[in-house]
């Protein structure tokens, strides 16, 4: 029976899968399983229809198998580009970012009280600069000198934080 059918079953699964090395294996394991089921003492009827039947769900078993294990190498996965949330959100601009919150909280800080009073007035309540001098018992003059000094005191702590630029000179680049 196996061996008349083999030739056949063989030129059937070749055409499906178009290999032959694959097509033999499918084979084998067809007659592999139709002998156990045959050592089970179950009766075979058409023992070419329950070969093909058996070669064709050993042909899906071997896709599936194939779908399984076709994954990209994870080294190979490792070097691509992967996707980024938003640049605010990444580690490096976060830890930068409150840098700078510290630098200027410092620097404001710094400032002397009636300073730091009118620059926090202006640059965080959005008041005139008429309405802190009435709120301060100040003038409007003595109010934009202040807010001048918070603004320099402000200036003066961007600098560090700005990452060093090199500028090239020949060969050797210098950092400034």
């Amino acid at each position: 029976m196996f061996v008349h059918y083999y030739r056949e079953l063989l030129n059937f699964c070749l055409r499906k899968v178009r290999d032959r090395d694959v097509a033999a294996d499918i084979v084998q394991e067809s007659y592999a399983r139709v002998l156990e089921m045959e050592q089970t003492k179950a009766s075979i009827s058409e023992p070419r229809a329950l070969l093909y039947q058996t070669a064709r769900h050993v042909m899906v078993d071997t896709y599936r198998r194939g779908q399984v294990r076709d994954h990209d190498d994870l080294d190979a996965l490792s070097e691509l580009d992967q996707p980024t949330g938003p640049e605010h959100e990444q580690p490096d601009a976060m830890l930068a970012s409150a840098q700078a919150i510290g630098a200027y909280a410092a620097a404001i800080e710094a400032l002397p009280v009636r300073c730091r009073e009118a620059f926090m007035l202006h640059a965080f309540d959005d008041l005139p600069y008429a309405e802190i001098a009435q709120r301060m018992g100040i003038s409007v003059s003595m109010v934009e000198k202040h807010i001048a000094r918070g603004r320099l005191a402000c200036r003066s702590c961007e600098r560090p934080l700005q990452p060093p630029q090199i500028v090239s000179h020949g060969e050797a680049g210098v950092r400034v």
